[in-house]
């Protein structure tokens, strides 16, 4: 690629972060034309190049523009830089981006996301766990077709193996089997768009809005049969925000899961021997893997599954997303998150405590002091109305004054310390991770319906990590915590 090509990347790049400040690395490489990897190199050269362009590892990313370039002293290539400063100025001018915050501010609003017309919903199940399906449709199916024409007129088509357990499960009002529905087998993509087209077309109609999560082939096949297509950006984004008491009673009921399954490692832990810093049990290493599989266990007994849950010794457990391997250390923290899915009503709970088996380090529990503290700070600042910014805000400042630090601008703490370097929290519900994230970049209110996780966390490299989590929902006047198991670092404590 030759100077001029990858000068024009930049630029869409740059034009991207300035139209809309805020977006994930995979609506940014999306808006801006690029892979991930290239959008990471492109990232990388335009700080190079003097633009603070900051990004937080973790749940969340975060992308922030000096338009200035004045976060770095050394030298650019003049004529590379006046070449990024003129299309900022071009896009500022051109009304695509500008900066509307109050001063003080740490970032703006994401502008809304566009709402799709009035066309026909259609949705084709990727896997039993597909969000979108099983909200519209009221059941989790490996393989189905589901069109919605308009309130209360929707249908539901499935195979000869599902349309039995289809029409006992389903909410939609009309539940017809392939065969019914008229279809013939032209491999899967096809036969799924020719069928949908089909069923659209008896109505005179030829165009359909799609869900985001919608597999590429499914929506190629939709366009190739003559189908107009428009994805649905904010597909249910407004509705499953808002939980229902029975919704909010299943993640509840799945939060007790993650309550039981916490405590069964805890008793595991606490029955541990320790042996030269190791835990063994049973003559044999105590290991995440175990410990998983046994928490594992319990919640198939329940009627709960999670297969990626996170046992995680130290010090690995810097790294917050670690799933955990190997023996336990003793005299270090083991932070434990569970996030189990109900396999009948297809809701999350998420839950994470921080133990240690033997002598407690002075700098753990001083972090697990400073965390629990930002935890209780977050969750009193939490009630309707309130941005959701402010709510991790209010946790960043708890960790400043404690002395650690975090990856939010304006809340970055001394260096060379523990530091957060992920958002405060997000939406749980037939996701575990949905809207509305309690992040940095969120101005949104947060609204009475709204089920949400709290978990601060202080992490570094070559020591370990300290996170404590809890699930509730959002009231008009507070928050409603779901979760009740005790947050120590002694896993005895919670046997009691």
């Amino acid at each position: 690629m030759n100077r001029a090509e990858r000068l024009a990347r930049l630029l869409r790049v740059l034009a991207a972060i300035i139209s809309e400040p805020g977006l994930n690395p995979l609506e940014l490489a999306e808006k801006a034309g690029v892979s991930e990897r290239t959008l990471s190199r492109d990232l990388a050269q335009l700080r190079d190049l003097g633009y603070e362009v900051a990004y937080t590892s973790g749940y969340e990313v975060q992308e922030k523009l000096n338009l200035d370039g004045r976060a770095r002293q050394k030298s650019r290539a003049h004529a590379d830089d006046a070449l990024l400063q003129a299309v900022a100025q071009a896009v500022e001018k051109a009304g695509l981006w500008r900066d509307t915050s109050p001063a003080g501010s740490v970032s703006p609003r994401r502008r809304p996301r566009r709402r799709a017309g009035a066309h026909p919903l259609v949705l084709m199940a990727s896997g039993e766990d597909d969000a979108d399906f099983i909200y519209a449709a009221g059941i989790g199916v490996e393989s189905a077709l589901y069109i919605r024409f308009a309130a209360g007129d929707d249908l539901i088509v499935a195979s000869a193996l599902e349309i039995d357990r289809v029409r006992k499960q389903s909410s939609a009002a009309r539940k017809l089997s392939l065969s019914e529905a008229g279809y013939t087998e032209a491999g899967a993509f096809k036969s799924g768009a020719l069928l949908a087209a089909k069923l659209l077309q008896e109505r005179g109609l030829a165009a359909a809005r799609v869900s985001p999560r919608l597999q590429a082939g499914y929506l190629e096949a939709l366009r190739e049969v003559g189908l107009e297509v428009e994805i649905d950006h904010a597909l249910f984004e407004a509705e499953r925000r808002h939980k229902s008491p029975e919704e909010a009673r299943h993640i509840r009921e799945a939060q007790q899961a993650a309550e039981a399954a916490m405590t069964e490692i805890a008793r595991l832990l606490s029955g541990a021997e320790i042996r030269d810093g190791l835990l063994w049990t049973d003559g044999g290493p105590m290991t995440s893997e175990w410990l998983s599989a046994r928490a594992s266990l319990r919640l198939g007994e329940m009627g709960y599954a999670c297969p990626d849950m996170i046992v995680a010794g130290s010090p690995e457990n810097a790294m917050p997303h670690y799933r955990g391997e190997g023996q336990i250390r003793a005299g270090a923290p083991v932070i434990i998150d569970i996030f189990p899915l109900s396999r009948s009503s297809h809701h999350h709970g998420d839950l994470t405590r921080t133990v240690v088996v033997g002598e407690v380090p002075e700098e753990i529990a001083r972090m697990h002091a400073a965390v629990l503290q930002a935890l209780d700070a977050g969750i009193e600042s939490i009630s309707a109305g309130v941005p959701a910014r402010d709510v991790h805000h209010t946790v960043c400042q708890v960790l400043v004054d404690r002395g650690y630090g975090t990856t939010s601008p304006g809340y970055e703490g001394p260096d060379g310390g523990p530091k957060m370097n992920h958002s405060t929290g997000h939406g749980v519900g037939l996701d575990v991770h949905e809207e509305p994230g309690v992040r940095g970049p969120n101005a949104e209110p947060l609204d009475a319906g709204d089920v949400i996780t709290i978990e601060p966390g202080l992490y570094l490299m070559g020591l370990g990590g300290v996170r404590i989590e809890d699930t509730g929902m959002v009231t008009p006047s507070g928050f409603d915590d779901f979760t009740t198991i005790t947050r120590s670092l002694n896993p005895k404590d919670y046997l009691d």
